[in-house]
């Protein structure tokens, strides 16, 4: 359909007339992507049982999606700015739904694990959009407010894709998870159609030597990232994938500097908010990556909570993150993104701290004192952080700029997997007795499975092992705030939110 024209500079002041309609589909779309991948975890036990999947497939299962999707995203976003961000929208929606839909009728692991790479190349298409039209669409003055609702659909979906996962997963079979995606996407689908206009930047040629590059790159550094926790920092493996992932994104940069169309401006990073911000994220996602990863073995393992009550446990932790995350949109107008920025990664750093007190006595209540802690942080920091992105990037690269927020928050989420994973299974070896054999020593599960005569052991190891990887995100959310001190410019306030962004077409 033809969208309603607003392209003088009165209308975009004013913003699109359907913008926040515009805006729930664009949450909607989100939410698809959010959901799948923090549901999937749960099903794995039924994946092993009714595909015959071994630990190696699983692992696929999970990689080849991260790969597809992590390493497209530049090449998306850029193409979205060339042909069309809405086309895109729809496009990976389309290829999302269809892959989802595949996925239920996989009778095999390898089936499964090609269906996830399609997801992959889906989501990588459809995630730049939703933010680059939320930033065409909404006037300046109503982006941190937009930003808000964008990042708490991010938040809710975190904590509600394990909830909806453990209902499916009680009453049907591990295909259900992926069925769930299949009419979300055709209602964003049919939502796009009817509310969302078009929106590209100038046009230009396209720039396949940088696309070929920037995929091989990404792709190779997060592959490096993800075996970490299963083949060591030091495996040829690790090395060899990101020697390969240097070389290519160095290739890239130089290939780009002489392009007479570069895919990605790299004078982006000469801008103090587009590169000191995307640092931030980079540890801001870090401090949050590997958290549930630790959180919902302790949920599960130490406390003995079904899948169901751990995801229902973790809602107070969304609600609070929801909360301050429109506080932290209101604020952003009166205070400077650094200073936002810093204070809600020191709060992140105390609820951290808080964290580390947990015992395997001590319940749930001081769990979710931290959790909340986290969630004001979290909320505060959050839309300053990919508000303060998204307006460096010039509005005829919303699409690549949309991506590379998504690509430092993907690189953040990886390395605090790889981080914090491997320094939780490193020191829960370590804190078990001598009396648990090796075999039993690389997981919580492992070892509860010898029998009730290791389970005190086993619960005591976990908290010690987790306590030590909070002390590690403390000092991720730390060095971030310092990070955003020391490089965002104290005078970033608001060149942007004074003056009309206007695409080259918006139609």
């Amino acid at each position: 359909m033809t969208s309603t024209p607003f392209e003088s500079e009165a209308a975009t002041t004013e913003g699109h007339p359907r913008r926040w309609w515009i805006l729930l589909i664009l949450c909607l779309s989100l939410m698809v992507l959010v959901v799948d991948n923090t549901v999937l975890n749960l099903a794995i036990p039924s994946l092993m049982r009714d595909l015959g999947a071994t630990p190696a497939d699983i692992q696929w299962v999970i990689d080849a999606y991260i790969l597809a999707f992590a390493g497209l995203l530049l090449t998306a976003g850029s193409l979205s700015d060339r042909f069309g961000r809405r086309k895109m929208l729809l496009l990976g929606l389309v290829v999302f739904g269809l892959a989802s839909l595949l996925a239920t009728l996989a009778e095999n692991p390898w089936q499964l694990i090609a269906c996830r790479g399609l997801m992959g190349v889906g989501g990588s298409l459809l995630m730049p959009s939703t933010l680059s039209l939320l930033f065409t669409v909404f006037p300046p003055e109503e982006q941190r407010k937009a930003m808000a609702g964008w990042s708490m659909v991010a938040m809710v979906g975190v904590v509600a894709g394990p909830t909806v996962g453990g209902v499916l997963l009680n009453h049907f079979w591990w295909g259900s998870i992926f069925w769930l995606n299949v009419p979300i996407a055709i209602l964003a689908i049919i939502g796009t159609l009817a509310l969302i206009p078009e929106s590209k930047g100038p046009a230009r040629d396209v720039d396949p030597a940088g696309a070929v590059l920037t995929i091989v790159g990404m792709a190779a550094i997060v592959w490096a990232i993800v075996s970490i926790p299963l083949h060591g920092w030091g495996s040829g493996r690790v090395l060899g994938a990101l020697a390969v992932g240097v070389v290519a994104l160095t290739a890239f940069a130089l290939w780009e500097k002489r392009s007479a169309h570069p895919m990605v401006p790299l004078a982006l990073f000469k801008d103090r908010r587009f590169s000191g911000t995307s640092f931030s994220i980079v540890l801001l996602s870090f401090t949050a990556g590997g958290l549930l990863l630790a959180l919902t073995q302790y949920l599960q393992f130490a406390l003995g909570y079904t899948p169901l009550k751990a995801g229902l446990a973790l809602i107070p932790y969304a609600l609070s993150a929801a909360l301050f995350n429109g506080l932290g949109a209101t604020l952003g107008k009166k205070i400077a993104d650094r200073t936002l920025i810093s204070i809600g990664l020191l709060i992140i750093a105390g609820s951290f701290g808080i964290l580390t007190q947990v015992s395997d006595t001590s319940g749930y209540g001081l769990l979710i004192i931290g959790l909340l802690v986290m969630g004001i942080g979290g909320g505060l920091a959050g839309p300053a952080a990919y508000t303060l992105l998204m307006q460096a990037v010039p509005p005829e690269h919303r699409g690549v700029g949309s991506a590379m927020n998504d690509t430092v928050q993907q690189t953040g989420a990886a390395l605090s997997v790889a981080v914090l994973g491997s320094v939780l299974a490193a020191a829960y070896s370590s804190a078990l007795p001598d009396a648990v054999p090796e075999a039993a020593r690389k997981s919580i599960a492992d070892t509860i499975a010898l029998g009730p005569d290791f389970l005190g052991a086993a619960k005591h190891a976990f908290v010690d092992a987790m306590s030590i990887a909070m002390t590690v995100g403390a000092i991720g959310a730390v060095a971030g705030a310092v990070v955003a001190l020391a490089v965002l410019p104290k005078g970033e306030k608001k060149v942007q939110e004074a003056a009309p962004a206007v695409d080259d077409a918006v139609r």
